[in-house]
C-alpha cells in the first residue's frame, strides 16, 4: 500500500513509473487485499486527501473518537477524547481489502503508470547512470540476484524504489543490510462482534503477554491485535471460536461489552527490522522495507506513508531522481521522523512488557499522570504527523511540483 500511494503521488510528473508487483489484487494472499485493518492518523488522511483518494477510503472507515489505554491487573489507565482536542477524531480504521482497492483503482487510471502484476524482479544490477531489473510474470519463486538474468523484459530505471516489506528482496540485491529484534510475540488478528457497537471508542489494554488493542470498525464491530507468546498465538489460532471468545473475554474485560463472534483468525510473529541505510546507489526504501515496526501503537504505515510523501517530493521534479544528492537529502529527511518513531514503539512495548513490581508502579502511575496531563494528550494526538522535521508538502495538503 505504501509502494502505491507514492507511485500515485508521481502521476502527472515528468517521471514514467512502472509499478512490479508479486501478488495480485485478487489473491488471498495479497497483504493489501487481506482481512486486516490498518490505523490511519490524521497525518496519512491528509496525504491520502491530498493524493485524491480520502473520499472513496472515508465510505468505509471508522472515527476513532475515543482511546481507553489501561495496564491489566493494574491501577493505571488513561483516556483521551478526539473532541477535547479540537479533532473530529484520533484516526481512521479501515480495512487493507479497502484501502487497496482505492488505490489500485486510482492507478489503473494514470496512463503514465505502468502496472506490471503479478511480476517479480529476478535480478538487480545497478551502475553509477541506472538500475537494470530483469522482470518475470507470474508468482515470485526466488529473490532478485546480482548480475544479469532472463526474464520477460529488462527495465533500466534511473531510481528503483523497495516497498517490498521487511525481508526486501530489492534492499538484499542492493546489499543494504537490516538490524533485526524479535520481540519472542505473534500477533492474532481477527475481526470480532460484541454485544455493544463500537461508537468509535479504540482500546489498548497492555496485558502480561503484550498489548491488546481492540479497535473501532465501521460496522460497528472490532478488529482485534492480540499480542502473546507464539505457543499461546498457536493455541488461539486453532481453537475453536467459543474457546477463543472465552479466552478474549477473559483478557481483555468487559469494557467493550460480550464477545459474541469471531471472524477468521490469522497469526504474524513480531520484531523490529531496521533497515542500516534508506539508500544505496540508486535504490531507495520505504515503508517496511526500511523499518517494520510492533504494532504497539498503530503507526506502521502512517510512518511508511510519510517516507513515500517526502520521496516523492524529492523526486518529483528532479533531472535525475536516483542521483546521489536526491537519495541523500531523504535520508536526512527521514532520519529525526523515523528514529524517532522507532525508538517511542520499541520502547513502549519493552516498558509494559516488564513485569518487575518497580517498573509496574512507575508505568502506571505514569499512566495515570499522562491521564490529568493535557499538553502531553495533545503532543501524542499529532503523532500521525511525525516525530519531527518538516512536514512533505502532501501532508500540508499542498499537491507535488509539476
Amino acid at each position: 500500500m505504501v509502494g502505491a500511494s507514492l507511485a500515485l503521488a508521481l502521476a502527472g510528473t515528468r517521471h514514467k513509473v512502472v509499478l512490479i508487483e508479486a501478488l495480485a489484487p485478487g489473491s488471498v494472499a495479497q497483504p493489501s487485499f487481506d482481512d486486516r485493518s490498518t490505523a490511519l492518523g490524521n497525518g496519512a488522511r491528509q496525504i491520502l486527501q491530498t493524493l485524491g483518494v480520502w473520499d472513496q477510503v472515508a465510505v468505509a472507515a471508522a472515527p476513532i473518537r475515543e482511546i481507553h489505554v489501561s495496564d491489566a491487573g493494574h491501577f493505571g489507565f488513561a483516556r483521551l477524547n478526539a473532541a477535547e482536542h479540537e479533532l473530529a477524531a484520533f484516526g481512521y480504521v479501515v480495512s487493507n481489502r479497502r484501502l487497496g482497492a482505492v488505490l489500485w483503482g486510482a492507478l489503473g487510471a494514470c496512463p503514465q503508470i505502468e502496472l506490471r502484476s503479478p511480476a517479480r524482479v529476478s535480478a538487480l544490477t545497478i551502475t553509477p547512470e541506472w538500475a537494470q531489473l530483469a522482470v518475470h510474470s507470474g508468482q515470485p519463486q526466488s529473490g532478485p540476484r546480482d548480475g544479469a538474468g532472463e526474464g520477460d523484459g529488462v527495465l533500466q530505471a534511473r531510481l528503483v524504489i523497495a516497498a517490498d516489506g521487511a525481508h526486501s528482496l530489492v534492499k538484499q540485491a542492493a546489499g543494504i543490510d537490516s538490524i533485526e529484534s524479535d520481540y519472542q510475540q505473534v500477533a492474532v488478528v481477527a475481526n470480532i462482534r460484541t454485544d455493544r457497537s463500537a461508537r468509535g471508542i479504540a482500546f489498548e489494554r497492555f496485558t502480561a503477554s503484550g498489548p491488546l488493542a481492540l479497535l473501532p470498525l465501521a460496522d460497528g464491530t472490532y478488529t482485534v491485535v492480540w499480542t502473546l507468546s507464539p505457543e499461546a498465538a498457536q493455541a488461539m489460532c486453532s481453537c475453536d471460536a467459543a474457546e477463543f471468545c472465552r479466552a478474549l473475554q477473559h483478557s481483555f474485560g468487559w469494557r467493550a461489552g460480550q464477545v459474541r463472534e469471531v471472524g477468521r483468525r490469522a497469526s504474524y510473529p513480531l520484531s523490529l527490522v531496521r533497515a542500516q541505510e534508506l539508500t544505496a546507489g540508486r535504490v531507495a526504501l520505504i515503508g517496511n522495507a526500511a523499518q517494520a515496526l510492533h504494532p504497539v501503537a498503530a503507526q506502521g504505515f502512517n510512518l511508511g506513508l510519510r517516507d513515500a510523501a517526502t520521496l516523492s517530493e524529492l523526486i518529483a521534479t528532479a533531472d535525475d531522481p536516483g542521483a546521489p544528492a536526491v537519495l541523500d537529502q531523504f535520508a536526512q529527511r527521514r532520519k529525526s521522523d523515523r528514529g524517532g518513531m522507532i525508538a517511542f514503539t520499541d520502547q513502549l512495548v519493552k516498558l509494559f512488557s516488564a513485569q518487575r513490581g518497580a517498573a509496574i508502579a512507575a508505568r502506571n502511575l505514569g499512566l495515570l499522570l499522562f491521564d490529568l496531563n493535557a499538553p502531553a494528550k495533545r503532543a501524542l494526538s499529532r503523532l500521525s504527523w511525525g516525530f519531527g522535521g518538516a512536514l512533505p508538502r502532501l501532508s500540508r495538503g499542498l499537491p507535488l511540483p509539476r
